[in-house]
């Protein structure tokens, strides 16, 4: 009898110990931009290493979707590649913004165009349809295809803004994720697009703008002129675990080191600042 008793009490100790973990245990949801996607996966990783009682899950689906989940209390976090301000139906007075680092979209193009840079204003011709073959730009007798991404995505509202300046853009293939762009330039003959620069390869060419290379130099100083902040939505009251891992994202060493090695651009970084309407000013000394 003894004996069973034993077993029993070792039961019923391992059992409230698993108990005790799965209380514990803190979920923080991310949902939201591809552009920003990769480095909150990183920041997830490394900041269950440090808190392993916490659970981090990271998932796509737009700016759009995150914003709009993030409002509903759906999920913790929402993560956007534009300001709450510039979807409509969001109630901006809901959630709070994080402004974590700052992303450069890139022009892409597949590698049979032998062409590296445009200025701003070929760009957005193209984009239009004012320009439909390479060889109207120098390059060879190549028909120009468009690959756009989807509505809802923030890396398509900033080339709109900052690209298109409100012009419409022609018919065209729209892809939902980073991803399936990079595919379909890297396979089509003559096809341009754009990504966020995190998910830029050697696959598909990146051009030149105005004869100025992306780097984090260049958008610091608005040399590069397609960029935006990277934000991480919450609801005003959020969870204890989610306010950790917006503090350990905007952390010194995590914006030193995984934020540059990724290709985005720290907050601190930067000498110039923008806000909803795209406008770009000088960051004054104090500021």
């Amino acid at each position: 009898m003894k004996r069973y008793f034993k077993i029993l009490l070792v039961v019923i100790f391992f059992w409230s110990l698993t108990a005790c973990s799965q209380t514990h245990q803190q979920t923080v949801t991310a949902v939201g931009s591809s552009a920003l996607q990769p480095l909150v996966e990183a920041a997830g990783e490394k900041f269950t290493e440090q808190n392993p009682q916490a659970y981090i899950n990271v998932q796509g689906g737009g700016s759009g979707t995150g914003l709009s989940q993030v409002q509903q209390g759906a999920v913790q976090i929402g993560n956007s590649d534009v300001f709450a301000e510039q979807k409509k139906g969001i109630r901006t007075q809901e959630i709070s913004d994080n402004r974590v680092c700052v992303v450069a979209v890139v022009p892409i193009v597949n590698h049979k165009v032998p062409i590296r840079n445009l200025t701003l204003t070929q760009l957005q011709a193209i984009f239009m349809g004012k320009i439909s073959n390479w060889q109207e730009l120098g390059g060879p007798n190549l028909p120009i295809t468009i690959v756009n991404r989807a509505q809802g995505s923030g890396t398509r509202t900033i080339f709109e803004q900052q690209v298109m300046h409100g012009r419409p853009t022609k018919k065209s293939s729209e892809q939902d994720s980073s991803g399936m762009v990079r595919q379909i330039v890297k396979n089509t003959p003559g096809a341009i697009s754009y990504l966020a620069w995190p998910y830029l390869t050697k696959e598909t060419p990146a051009l030149k703008i105005n004869g100025v290379q992306v780097s984090i130099n260049n958008v610091a100083n608005n040399r590069w002129p397609i960029w935006s902040y990277e934000h991480m939505y919450t609801k005003r009251q959020p969870t204890a675990a989610t306010k950790r891992l917006v503090n350990y994202v905007l952390s010194d060493q995590f914006q030193k080191h995984e934020v540059r090695q990724m290709r985005y651009i720290p907050i601190k970084a930067m000498h110039y600042q923008q806000d909803s309407h795209g406008k770009v000013t000088k960051i004054k000394a104090g500021e």
